[in-house]
Parts: structure tokens; C-alpha cells; sequence
């Protein structure tokens, strides 16, 4: 079942959804539901890891000093002067 509900948006953002939707040969509509549903999606997994991350906190599952020291230096290299 579908859902049909009106969205006002700039004109200049309808301008750039009409030429995606030509480029990718669909509506305007697949494409805005598409889009609607990606951010869903985004924001429902990005909300679920902050509530994971606080229920840890909550408990005391924190990383270590030396967990955060190890992580740190896996992707920074320091620079020392010559």
C-alpha cells in the first residue's frame, strides 16, 4: 500500500530532483520516495548506535586509555622535527 502526501520544497531543489530523475530515466516521485527512504534508513541505523553507546556508557563499558592510545596511533603518525 502507498501513502500520497504533498512535500513543498524550493523551486530550485525541484529543478535539480526533475533533472536527476531524467538523467536516471525515472518519476519524480521514485526518485523523492527513494530519497525519503534512504534518510529513513540513515537516521533510524545513526539513532540506534547513539542509544547502543549510551546503554554501554550507562553500564561502564568504556574504552581504556590504552585501547584509545592503540586506535590513535593505528591512524596518526607523529612528525617529528628534523
Amino acid at each position: 500500500m502507498m501513502t500520497a502526501f504533498t512535500v513543498q520544497v524550493p523551486d530550485e531543489t525541484a529543478a535539480r530532483l526533475d533533472q536527476l530523475a531524467e538523467k536516471l530515466d525515472r518519476s519524480r516521485s521514485y526518485i523523492a520516495a527513494q530519497a525519503i527512504e534512504d534518510f529513513i534508513a540513515r537516521e533510524e541505523w545513526q539513532l540506534a548506535e547513539i542509544e547502543n553507546g549510551l546503554a554501554e556508557a550507562d553500564r561502564g563499558e568504556f574504552a581504556s586509555a590504552d585501547d584509545v592510545a592503540k586506535l590513535v596511533a593505528k591512524y596518526v603518525t607523529s612528525v617529528r622535527p628534523s
